[in-house]
């Protein structure tokens, strides 16, 4: 099949598969099926990466910076109130066009971010239980990227059922939970953190934030304005990630963290982007560490994509899957906490 073939089909599924979630980029998806010139386009970013969302990152990073233009008033998140003549396919198509080289350059350039703060409260409750045991934690937050998370102990979290947990203010979190998760009246304390990351986002680089919104869909306003807010905080907190490779560079890291208190890993969405062979070898690095001395390490990752951790799931489980995995006194043990949203929207705790 030639390359602007394949890639009709992968926009034509994509329309398929997000008609109601994302009505916008669905109809925009049907229409660059039918346009080859587009697709050509698509062609400069790497094979692996000739997806639609990445194309719709470049058009919504270009636009972040163009309100003018007149695909802007059918982007919700950029509150654009002028009208505009055109429909959206048509001025979606002709913005990509005209914008060809800018195009070009970001799609062989970039790869989709998800530096999503609403991740928060995956790790509130697996934190709750180890905090209970050994007392304050240093957490090492691997795959970081802009290190939205490190956020964790800033932000307080509304839970339904439950109420406010932690003081309200800059950022307040939701989060539906279902199932008995353990009881929570405090944000659970974590008395150090940092994150690192192969390729990590600075927060003070305007380019680098235009990326992490644009890499948000446009129809979801709430996310938008909460990433916004986040990184407003994080910049503010002064927060920063270090660059380093998560086979290679984990236990220089685990071993920083110990000197401030019992020391968590938490990998959430990352270990998909390593190879087979790279898991493996992170679950060794990180038993050799454990029968070493106490540890932790929470996952927030996708059964089907990693089937390589040491969680109880069914391989072909296509959902974040939390589990807790403990190493005391030598001895490793493996705990699946609960399922989640991607976006940490609601929890279905199972343990």
């Amino acid at each position: 099949m030639k390359p602007v073939n394949e890639l009709s089909e992968r926009f034509l599924s994509f329309s398929r598969a997000f008609r109601n979630a994302a009505p916008l980029y669905s109809r925009l998806a049907a229409r660059v099926a039918r346009e080859s010139d587009v697709l050509d386009i698509m062609t400069s970013a790497e094979p692996a990466q000739r997806i639609p969302v990445l194309l719709f990152a470049s058009v919504h990073f270009l636009l972040l910076n163009e309100t003018d233009q007149d695909l802007a008033p059918h982007y919700p998140n950029l509150r654009v109130e002028t009208t505009s003549d055109h429909d959206a396919e048509d001025a979606f198509v002709r913005f990509v066009l005209e914008h060809a080289g800018q195009v070009e350059k970001l799609l062989s350039t970039r790869s989709t971010q998800t530096n999503e703060i609403g991740r928060c409260t995956w790790f509130l409750f697996p934190f709750a239980m180890i905090e209970e045991e050994v007392g304050a934690l240093a957490r090492v937050d691997v795959g970081s990227s802009a290190g939205l998370t490190l956020l964790f102990p800033d932000v307080a979290f509304e839970v339904r059922p439950g109420g406010l947990i932690g003081e309200g203010g800059t950022l307040t979190l939701e989060c539906q939970t279902r199932g008995r998760p353990p009881r929570l009246d405090r944000v659970p304390t974590v008395s150090w953190s940092m994150g690192f990351d192969a390729k990590p986002i600075d927060l003070r680089v305007d380019d680098h934030v235009r990326w992490l919104e644009a890499c948000v869909w446009p129809e979801q306003i709430d996310r938008f304005d909460r990433l916004v807010d986040a990184i407003d905080l994080a910049r503010r907190r002064n927060i920063q990630v270090e660059s380093g490779d998560a086979v290679s560079d984990i236990a220089t890291f685990v071993e920083r963290a110990r000197i401030h208190g019992h020391p968590v890993v938490t990998t959430s969405w990352v270990l998909n982007y390593l190879t087979a062979e790279q898991r493996v070898e992170f679950v060794s690095q990180l038993d050799r560490l454990g029968k070493a001395s106490d540890l932790s390490w929470v996952i927030a990752e996708s059964p089907r994509d990693t089937p390589e951790l040491p969680v109880f799931a069914d391989p072909s489980e296509d959902i974040t899957v939390i589990s807790l995995v403990t190493w005391r006194e030598g001895r490793r043990e493996s705990r699946r906490l609960a399922t989640a949203h991607p976006h940490g929207h609601w929890i279905n705790w199972e343990s």
